[in-house]
């Protein structure tokens, strides 16, 4: 089968709720499917069930325990900073190399579709000198970019979608995740990047689906994958 990069254009767009989505959809097919999120920042051991590892966990039906974090999340940081920031604040440091060969053993381990949820954005510091756009090229696996409707998402996404084009990274999916409270009508927002992201694929997702628009969404999207 295959693996997938899932990021997006900032902080608290959906990446998780993608992933998740995707995990349950999956499972429902009877395909195989993995995830790990190998970073993860505003991190809480007391809130482990609702951090996203650990609803990564819970999608694909897995314990949410110290082991299973660890499994799936080895670097985690307590301030909801980017990476770098918040090791920093830990006296630690996010071993790139450590990182990406974490990724390239979980890809050659896959058993059917195996999903890596990054951090932040597309250009988020990981240490002094790498982004997880350099963590994404140093994989060189496919992408879904998850974006969302909110007034200046046109921006944000259209300049993370340079960033991939120029490092030649292939985008499967762009997904535009309805954000709560926007003021940009969700179909106006994909209708709009549709002018300007020439085959890349776009599937609206609302963030708070019925069953059947979900269904239908994350089906949408495990086709393109």
């Amino acid at each position: 089968m295959t693996a997938i990069f899932v990021t997006a254009t900032g902080t608290d767009i959906g990446k998780t709720f993608v992933a998740a989505g995707l995990i349950r959809h999956f499972r429902a097919a009877g395909r195989a499917v993995e995830a790990i999120k190998p970073v993860a920042t505003g991190f809480d051991p007391a809130a482990a069930a609702t951090s996203d590892p650990g609803m990564l966990l819970s999608a694909l039906g897995r314990p949410v325990t110290p082991a299973e974090i660890e499994r799936i999340a080895p670097w985690r940081f307590a301030a909801p900073l980017s990476p770098d920031m918040a090791a920093r604040r830990e006296g630690r440091a996010l071993a790139f190399g450590a990182l990406v060969e974490f990724c390239r053993r979980a890809i050659a381990d896959r058993q059917g579709t195996l999903l890596i949820e990054g951090v932040g954005g597309v250009m988020v510091p990981l240490d002094d000198g790498h982004t997880v756009l350099d963590w994404m090229a140093a994989l060189n696996i496919p992408l879904v970019l998850v974006a969302g409707s909110y007034l200046g998402s046109l921006s944000h996404t259209l300049t993370s979608l340079d960033a991939l084009d120029r490092r030649a990274l292939a985008v499967k999916a762009l997904v535009v995740n309805e954000t709560p409270g926007a003021t940009v009508p969700l179909a106006d927002t994909a209708e709009t990047l549709r002018r300007f992201t020439g085959s890349i694929p776009i599937v609206m997702v609302p963030r708070l689906p019925t069953a059947d628009s979900g269904n239908r969404a994350f089906g949408q999207i495990a086709a393109l994958l």
